[in-house]
């Protein structure tokens, strides 16, 4: 794969109605985007309408949801003509990443794209190269989807633009993108809030790393006590989800973009990613072999219980 050059941040709006629509009928009615150079750091910007191929007029609901008329869709091209200039304006599809806040804007250029005939070799380019940054951002800040405006509030930052114009939503997304890679410490203490705390975090990191460690000790021994040596299968099946759940709620810590996360809370948040892998081979092992019941062996709980017996003294940073 060719060296990244830029990012292609982009965003349709489609056509809506508030009696709800099939998402392929919802065909895209403008494409806006921005391009950001890496090495100039050079924005550029592209926004079209397109005409649909479906010719009713728009409906209410649609109008005031995207701010489009039906005269601005008239007097546009077709899809296949906005996106043969898309391509022309990105200049280099291999040397390109393409990001969006949410996976239905790459749905809709494939179904779109399909339907204007666009070879599939042209999309697949795309696709390959794709980041549904939104999922990215829920998994390692907000921990539920949200919107642009409420993710940029996250950074102190207000929605720059035309709210009804997808242009501004892909530059807006970009200004998240750029925070979230540069803040990686204001990342991280979001996070703590989102997935952990659930309050504000303390201003201190030895303070952060003594609470996290109290947080993970009482996860860890509130699930310990909870186990028993013998379970039938389907219970241990239920058990899969909420120790999954807490295996994701740690995953940020073991990651630890920003580095504030002491080496012992690292170790740690690894014990219950261990934890729930054991976890879970144990539960499909157990189901290949047509098993009733589950023998959890003592050893699992190992890393549990060294969670629960750690020092807290003397925290060392990565």
């Amino acid at each position: 794969m060719a060296d990244i050059k830029q990012y292609i941040f982009f965003d349709f709006e489609m056509l809506c109605s508030d009696q709800g629509m099939a998402f392929e009928k919802m065909e895209a009615i403008r494409l806006g985007a921005v391009k950001y150079e890496l090495d100039s750091k050079k924005i550029s910007y592209f926004d079209r309408f397109i005409r649909p191929e479906n010719s009713n007029p728009l409906t209410e609901f649609c109008k005031t949801l995207t701010g489009i008329k039906d005269s601005d869709l008239q007097k546009a091209s077709d899809f296949k003509d906005v996106f043969a200039e898309f391509l022309e304006w990105v200049g280099g599809l291999k040397k390109s990443q393409y990001f969006s806040w949410s996976p239905s804007d790459l749905s809709r250029l494939k179904i779109d794209a399909l339907k204007h005939c666009i070879p599939e070799r042209t999309i697949r380019k795309i696709e390959t190269r794709y980041t549904d940054f939104q999922d990215i951002f829920k998994k390692t800040v907000s921990k539920t989807n949200i919107s642009v405006e409420d993710a940029l509030a996250l950074y102190g930052l207000e929605f720059l633009g035309d709210k009804h114009n997808p242009m501004y939503d892909a530059y807006n997304t970009l200004r998240i993108y750029q925070s979230y890679l540069c803040e990686p410490i204001k990342s991280d203490m979001i996070m703590l809030k989102k997935f952990i705390f659930e309050e504000e975090s303390p201003e201190d990191m030895n303070m952060i790393n003594l609470k996290l460690s109290m947080h993970m000790q009482q996860d860890a021994k509130e699930i310990t006590e909870q186990l028993r040596e013998i379970y039938r299968l389907r219970d241990v099946k239920k058990l899969l989800k909420p120790i999954k759940r807490l295996s994701l709620k740690y995953e940020n810590v073991f990651i630890n973009r920003s580095g504030i996360f002491t080496r012992q809370n690292v170790y740690d948040a690894e014990c219950f990613l261990s934890f729930y892998q054991d976890f879970l081979f144990t539960f499909e092992e157990h189901f290949a072999h047509s098993s009733r019941v589950v023998i959890l062996h003592e050893y699992m709980l190992n890393p549990l219980k060294e969670v629960i017996s750690i020092n807290t003294k003397n925290p060392t940073f990565i």
